[in-house]
């Protein structure tokens, strides 16, 4: 790229064929990019939301309403596009649920960014007003949120059931909600403060096609994806001891090469027997801690196979890592890694370890806990589409409950807390000075996305159904918001619909951060890519031709 001629000669200051956009031309490419992302996952919104087909390079579907999914899916290449992929990222790592929601909020404070630059408002400005904005929002946030009494499931199950009523499990959400509230309740754990921690990777998601998913079931202990290691082992045992293993149950081969040198078949006889020995010795270690089941993380030995069943021990053998550290929380096992330490009170118990078919596969099921700090949840469904949405959008209400374990206030749902928002920074801008006043109310009419989209998504009309919310929270109606099942304008708390104040206030925090940072950027540097490799010999000609018209003779040549 050549800057400028001096004398006639042009001064490359960057590489040759790199692309630059600068100015308006850059912040209108980089809030187009933002608002297309924003636009695909739009019609996502709320529980008359549509769902996407996603087909990946290798023609695997995924159906989903997940905006996380959807935008993980999406191959997007465009920088300013791949920020709002992390907004989406960032929401459901933070609060699980509500990552529609902050990509569209983002891409509305772009896309209205854009007429106020248009309007010579420089961008440092708007971004002063909209983090003013933010701060107000937040602060309106804590302010109207109901805290709820953890002693009473009744609120987590409203919200857990409200963040899959947009799921495609919609019609079973209030089975598969009291599920996710029974499982993230045993595994939450009092801190020494009085507060309570969770955490959704304690609560084992499993999912196995077949039935429906009706018969999705929690339980209280693990299902491991694995079979009996013998077929003369029991399939049943109750009041188990379980020993879990990190060492393997086998003759170790030597680290070295090593030779032994044979020479009668009374050696070979002795070598085999020694063998053998070391192995029942192995077994006779566990055997005499009392314990019946022996889950090992790694490989066991065919013959000590044949000790513990013929002593009727259930075994199990490469465990995965993950599994064995969840069987530790939930049977109050300790992992070990050498069998000559392992001793009594190692071991785990639980009430039943059976095998049972499920689907096509054998699986293992752990049960009867005492005080699991670990569970498992199966998930069945008729589809394999079917199981593998049910468990996104399981993940969403398993997060949404973790957020109320950890924070128990919530808000109502649908745009209700969104539109109060908007009321109330609206009244604020009027008292702020200058151009900021302007991106504040902006901040505030963005906000309303959330009810048009709704409401858009549920085929009412937009605008009534917008004036209507905008009359009803000046009048004082803090939760008024768009019941899209009535098509109609309902108090959202009558109606049950809550979510966690922590998922909204993430959805402030990320969308307003997002849309800042892509605000600020006046100048898009792109170097160009790579040059593709030269053909091999005999594929024609080498690959850049030097000299633009020289026919038949290879680059450079003259």
């Amino acid at each position: 790229m050549s800057n400028s001629q001096s004398g006639g000669v042009p001064i490359l200051v960057m590489r040759e064929g790199a692309d630059r956009s600068r100015g308006r031309e850059a912040q209108h490419n980089n809030i187009t990019a933002a608002k297309v992302i924003a636009e695909s996952v739009r019609s996502a919104l709320g529980p008359r939301g549509m769902d996407k087909m996603l087909v990946d390079s290798f023609g695997d579907v995924t159906i989903t309403s997940d905006g996380r999914t959807i935008l993980d899916e999406m191959d997007v290449q465009h920088p300013a596009a791949k920020m709002l992929v992390e907004v989406a990222k960032t929401q459901d790592k933070e609060a699980g649920d509500g990552t529609t929601s902050a990509v569209i909020i983002a891409g509305e404070l772009l896309s209205r960014a854009e007429d106020l630059l248009d309007k010579n408002i420089h961008p440092t400005v708007i971004i002063d007003g909209y983090r003013k904005a933010a701060d107000k929002a937040l602060e309106t946030l804590e302010k109207i949120a109901i805290s709820i009494d953890l002693k009473s499931t009744d609120y987590l199950k409203k919200a857990a059931s409200t963040s899959m009523g947009s799921k495609i499990v919609a019609e079973y959400k209030d089975y598969l909600a009291d599920i996710a509230v029974k499982a993230m309740l045993a595994v939450a754990e009092k801190q020494p403060d009085g507060t309570f921690r969770a955490d959704v990777d304690d609560v084992k998601v499993e999912k196995k096609t077949g039935e429906s998913l009706k018969e999705t079931s929690l339980i209280f202990g693990i299902v491991l994806d694995k079979e009996i290691v013998h077929s003369g082992m029991p399939k049943r045992l109750e009041k188990a001891k379980i020993a879990l293993l990190d060492a393997s149950l086998e003759n170790e081969k030597p680290e070295m090469d090593a030779k032994i040198s044979i020479e009668s078949p009374e050696q070979i006889e002795a070598f085999l027997k020694e063998e053998e020995t070391m192995l029942k010795n192995m077994v006779e270690k566990v055997l005499a801690t009392g314990a019946n089941v022996v889950i090992c993380q790694k490989g066991i030995d065919d013959m000590a196979q044949h000790f513990l069943s013929r002593k009727g021990v259930i075994a199990i053998r490469r465990a995965k890592k993950s599994d064995m550290e969840k069987l530790a929380r939930a049977t109050g096992a300790k992992i070990i890694s050498s069998i000559d330490a392992l001793s009594a009170s190692d071991l785990g118990y639980a009430a039943l370890v059976e095998e049972r078919r499920t689907g096509d596969d054998k699986m293992t099921y752990i049960e009867g806990c005492k005080n699991p700090k670990s569970v498992t949840l199966l998930i069945r469904g008729g589809t394999q589409r079917m199981t593998a949405e049910a468990e996104r959008s399981i993940h969403d209400a398993l997060c949404v409950v973790k957020d109320l374990v950890e924070e128990p206030k919530i808000v109502a749902g649908g745009s209700a807390p969104e539109m109060e928002m908007a009321s109330v920074l609206k009244r604020y801008a009027q008292t702020v000075q200058g151009r900021e006043q302007l991106a504040i109310i902006v901040f505030a009419e963005s906000l309303e996305i959330i009810a048009t989209t709704l409401a858009e998504n549920a085929g009412l009309d937009p605008v009534d159904i917008l004036s209507e919310l905008r009359t009803r929270h000046q009048k004082g109606e803090t939760w008024a918001g768009v019941d899209v099942l009535a098509g109609s304008v309902e108090d959202m708390t009558k109606i049950n619909v809550y979510e966690p104040l922590a998922v909204k206030k993430q959805i402030i925090k990320s969308a307003n951060e997002a849309a800042s940072m892509i605000l600020k950027i006046d100048d898009v540097i792109a170097s160009q890519k790579m040059k593709s490799p030269p053909m091999p010999p005999g594929g024609g000609m080498p690959g850049g031709m030097g000299m633009g018209g020289m026919g038949g003779m290879p680059g450079g040549m003259m």
